[in-house]
């Protein structure tokens, strides 16, 4: 089954440039073109993809709006940020409206692919280098707890994986670190999603430091 994708961007150039890259995959299918965000967040109710690739500046709300009523209204949808803006705020932003990626336009054609792939299949894709300056934006914000409830739903092991994720560890080197198959540390990660009510693991991630599980280096 295709993985289906709708595209959003003002620049009618970009958007013919995406669907030429991603309609050329054999897994993957194009079913529709936003113009600006109030467009973006119609046509997915209409047409239901399993990914949204979104610019974040455009006109008539722009894609972070569009973003934030996407996952609320449909939280199956994974929205894929593709913008020309390297900016820390767009990025925390993006992810606090509940993207499952950033990526930057002068990514190379296989990267969009591989993106769209990979929130699709419910995880989530940073680009490089945003992870470490996303988990350095926490060591200057104040601490806001939880009650201890919501997160010693946890088991020890799930905590740990919790805090391996927390430093941008991938998957495997989760392994790696607690000397357990790749396939574990998946059922770990989701059980983790699954208790703490998050969309993905880089909403883990902000949780992490957000609540104090995990304290950033100063």
């Amino acid at each position: 089954m295709s993985i289906r994708v709708l595209l959003a961007d003002d620049q009618p150039m970009i958007r013919a440039g995406f669907a030429m890259i991603l309609d050329a995959q054999p897994d993957i299918l194009v079913v529709g073109e936003a113009s600006d965000g109030d467009e973006a967040h119609a046509l997915a109710r209409a047409l239901e993809p399993d990914v949204v690739v979104m610019d974040i500046q455009m006109p008539d709300h722009d894609g972070l709006t569009a973003t934030s009523h996407i996952c609320c209204a449909m939280p199956h949808v994974k929205v894929l940020i593709v913008t020309t803006f390297d900016i820390d705020d767009y990025v925390y932003q993006a992810i606090r409206a509940g993207a499952s990626g950033f990526l930057l336009k002068n990514a190379a054609p296989e990267d969009l692919v591989h993106a769209v792939r990979v929130v699709a299949a419910g995880d989530a894709l940073l680009a490089p280098g945003v992870t470490k300056r996303l988990i350095q934006r926490f060591a200057h914000q104040p601490v806001e707890r939880v009650e201890g409830t919501v997160v010693e739903q946890l088991t020890p092991r799930e905590h740990e994986v919790l805090r391996l994720l927390a430093k941008g560890f991938s998957n495997s080197d989760i392994a790696d670190e607690l000397v357990i198959g790749t396939g574990t540390v998946k059922t770990h990660v989701t059980h983790i999603l699954t208790k703490l009510n998050l969309r993905d693991r880089v909403q883990a991630v902000v949780f992490a430091y957000e609540t104090g599980v995990i304290s950033p280096s100063r």
